[in-house]
């Protein structure tokens, strides 16, 4: 297993995804609810800054690895994944909407392990269409986890609940996209197999 500066990032976003999530089970003589939302969401952006500086760095220190390609993946849905179900717990979150980007998540993730073992990795690489989609739901759920006003003006529940809607909305409509791209290579190689 390579290690490297950039893959400490991802390691790091892993070993944040337990206090995102756990801060909410603090007693609340330790931590106010608004406390814990607060702390939840500086640890989440500081996770999902992660997330874009590990990327960066590989790429200009010319440390890629195969590894690193796996990991970061993984560390990404399983902050989502996990900040999701925290907010769903919370009743911030509607769970149909949670269930329908933790399953486009892995659906997607099936689909492109299957794609690189017939070789076609490349007809499911990340669209622009996905890139809008994380955007809106990055931004979405630390408002979501942070759920009070912000600056005295800015109503983080409603604006986070109508992003992580249209992140809901991209989300589907990404995963039909990758799976019509992929479409002709699946049944052409499950056509072969017999």
């Amino acid at each position: 297993m390579p290690f490297n500066f950039p893959i400490l990032l991802t390691w790091l976003r892993v070993a944040l995804i337990p206090l995102v999530v756990g801060v909410f089970y603090l007693p609340d003589v330790w931590l106010s609810p608004f406390e814990k939302g607060l702390a939840s969401t500086i640890v989440f952006i500081v996770a999902a800054v992660t997330d874009w500086f590990d990327g960066f760095l590989a790429r200009r220190w010319n440390q890629t690895s195969s590894f690193g390609a796996f990991l970061d993946p993984v560390a990404d849905k399983l902050m989502v994944a996990g900040a999701l179900l925290v907010l769903v717990q919370l009743d911030r979150v509607n769970a149909v909407i949670a269930f329908v980007i933790i399953g486009r998540e892995i659906t997607i993730s099936a689909l492109r392990e299957w794609m690189a073992l017939i070789g076609a990795s490349k007809s499911v690489a990340v669209s622009n269409l996905g890139k809008i989609k994380t955007t809106a739901q990055m931004v979405a759920i630390p408002m979501l986890l942070y759920y009070d006003l912000l600056f005295g003006m800015i109503d983080t529940k409603v604006f986070g609940s109508w992003l992580l809607l249209i992140a809901a909305v991209l989300t589907v409509w990404s995963m039909f996209y990758y799976l019509r791209k992929a479409w002709p290579l699946i049944k052409e190689t499950t056509d072969k197999m017999g």
